[in-house]
């Protein structure tokens, strides 16, 4: 064997792994089938604009732990989300605030927005909501659900809401204050330079191959380490032998303007169905490039389109439902009976994380395979 670990995937779960076993005078290879490392946080400078090249990430958590972690390899920035929606002229704070409610009923007090929600709740008389409109109607009555939710949620996961379970949904973020900021974590922002520098920090000092898909070469590549880290889709590892586990893509469409400040906020979603794009991102607004006298000419914004995943796209949400699920306890089943493998990631274990789980995840496999 020459090397101790084998990593599948330079993303953040990969490189935090790959960073802490080299640490410890491990011998470490890391692949990754793609150009770059960094996986779906990957940026790219472009107009001097960091660019979020997989859409809008937003490093947050209440975990000191993880923010000291991640503060070894960069400076935070104190970019607060605060996102607008927009459903057709009308534009509202998310998450639903009291800001967004004095913009759709005209109320000022925390007890008329109150009122208005439980007087439409009400309304509904729904005991035992049968599908996702029917739990979203429940929770937050039905204004905000047809112009905030309805549009959105079917685009995002491309089914009618009334043909969605109601778990999806289990609760919908409602706050009675004035205001915007949509995590209520202790800590958050935006690395300075990017999240790609974070990554070569970890990887720095380790051979990493690119275009390089373990896949395509198992047996080869297999051989090469004693163990292996796999952050991949457990199913494709398994050659799909209990079926195929369902995702949810995405499309982006990137375009450099030639203004100073397209949209004025860094995230704008579109709930309304009819128009095809979930959001659009105005990247430089991450890094307050519209402040303090900073004036760059061009803009960079994005367009984020919801798509069915198929062989070949990028998975990005686990289809979490009842029967992916099922599937899916069948292979991690299977996963305990290896000795060689460590499955990791969203990917490896079938779960949509945000970026501070990832790292708690990663440093819990450290702590399990590596001390």
């Amino acid at each position: 064997m020459s090397y101790d670990f084998l990593i599948v995937g330079a993303g953040l779960f990969g490189s935090i792994f790959a960073h802490e076993a080299a640490k410890r005078g491990k011998k470490v290879l890391v692949l990754d089938k793609r150009s770059h490392v960094g996986g779906n946080i990957y940026t790219q400078e472009i107009e001097g604009i960091q660019v979020h090249q997989y859409g809008a990430h937003i490093f947050h958590t209440s975990n000191e732990k993880v923010w000291n972690y991640m503060g070894q390899f960069a400076v935070f920035n104190r970019y607060t989300n605060s996102p607008v929606a927009r459903y057709r002229d009308e534009l509202y704070n998310m998450p639903f605030n009291m800001n967004t409610f004095h913009a759709m009923w005209g109320v000022k007090t925390p007890q008329e927005a109150r009122a208005k929600i439980q007087e439409q709740i009400d309304e509904a008389g729904i005991t035992v909501p049968a599908n996702l409109e029917e739990q979203a109607i429940s929770l937050v009555g039905r204004d905000i659900y047809e112009k905030l939710v309805k549009g959105y949620t079917e685009k995002q996961w491309g089914r009618q809401a009334k043909e969605l379970p109601a778990f999806i949904i289990k609760r919908l973020p409602v706050r009675f204050v004035y205001d915007n900021n949509y995590f209520n974590d202790t800590y958050q922002g935006i690395p300075i330079g990017g999240y790609t520098r974070i990554i070569e920090k970890m990887l720095d000092g380790i051979e990493v191959r690119l275009e390089t898909d373990f896949l395509k070469d198992r047996e080869t590549l297999s051989a090469l380490a004693d163990k292996i880290v796999y952050t991949g889709m457990i199913d494709a590892y398994y050659d799909y032998c209990f079926g195929e586990l369902e995702y949810r893509s995405l499309r982006f469409e990137t375009e450099v303007l030639d203004m100073e400040n397209y949209q004025g906020n860094a995230v704008v979603n579109y709930t309304e169905y009819e128009i095809p794009y979930t959001r659009i991102i105005e990247h430089k607004h991450f890094e307050f490039q519209c402040q303090n006298g900073h004036v760059n000419p061009k803009t960079v914004i994005t367009r984020e389109y919801p798509h069915v995943w198929k062989h070949g796209d990028e998975p990005y949400y686990p289809m979490n439902d009842e029967k992916n699920n099922r599937m899916y306890e069948q292979y991690r089943h299977k996963a305990e009976g290896e000795t060689k493998v460590i499955f990791g990631g969203r990917l490896g274990l079938y779960r949509y994380f945000d970026m501070h789980q990832v790292v708690e995840e990663a440093l819990k496999s450290v702590e399990k395979y590596l001390l």
